[in-house]
């Protein structure tokens, strides 16, 4: 069995407000018993890019779980490497791989630089697609990125979700050990499937987008943060629970 705690759009300004809520979360996956195979936190880690802030996520994500990150629409490529990842401050997509225990995550880069909008580019999918066909053995893999490909029905978020999604199905159909696709971006707890596999959207820490049948504000800041614990099963059962802390 391999568990995954998924957590998206922190969204760390050095406020307080922000810095609470996210604090929140991270005690209480440092607190839980677990064990936790991997910590998901898909995007938008940062509200301004700012050093600063990378610096202040560096500490609320230290966990005693492995902690996979990939960047959103807030972040920016350079200082996300050096503040997050230890790396050079360079400014090309950031798509990685890591294997935890019983499972494999490809973390695509769907930013576009100066647009909250997602796309992953041709490299970006040739590298997917060269990616997945090398790991063609037995392990699952997950392939997570920041904007969800499809409409969630929540306008605000829609209209700058991830465009060019009948390319990516095009790669995934080619790859039958793709079990999921996680992303975040929608500051909204869902499921519903792409490509003929499951779309897991993280809830936001920050805020969250409600439906606009809930009649509540387009992003309200007062609902609870939130995160989600994606389970697989030795069957390749996927079994998701969604938790809100307050």
């Amino acid at each position: 069995m391999t568990v995954i705690a998924h957590v998206s759009d922190l969204h760390l300004d050095l406020g307080e407000r922000a810095t609470a809520r996210a604090r929140t979360v991270m005690d209480y996956l440092r607190e839980i018993p677990g064990p936790v195979d991997a910590v998901l936190v898909s995007g938008d880690i940062a509200d301004h890019a700012t050093d600063e802030e990378y610096a202040q996520a560096r500490e609320l994500l230290d966990l005693p779980w492995p902690v996979l990150v990939l960047p959103g629409n807030h972040d920016r490529r350079a200082p996300f490497r050096t503040g997050l990842l230890d790396g050079k401050p360079e400014d090309d997509e950031l798509n990685r791989v890591v294997a935890v225990p019983g499972a494999v995550f490809v973390l695509c880069d769907s930013t576009v630089p100066g647009s909250d909008e997602g796309l992953l580019s041709d490299a970006t999918l040739r590298w997917l697609d060269e990616t997945l066909a090398d790991q063609a053995g037995d392990l699952p893999v997950f392939v997570c990125f920041h904007h969800p490909p499809v409409d969630l029905h929540t306008p605000y978020v829609d209209r700058v979700r991830q465009f060019g999604e009948d390319r990516l199905a095009a790669v995934l159909g080619r790859h039958p050990q793709v079990v999921a696709l996680l992303c975040g971006h929608a500051h909204v707890a869902a499921a519903t499937t792409f490509a003929g596999l499951p779309l897991l959207v993280a809830p936001g820490v920050a805020s969250t987008v409600p439906l606009p049948l809930e009649g509540r504000p387009a992003v309200d800041y007062e609902l609870a943060p939130a995160l989600a614990f994606h389970v697989l099963d030795d069957a390749r059962r996927l079994v998701t629970h969604y938790r809100a802390l307050g």
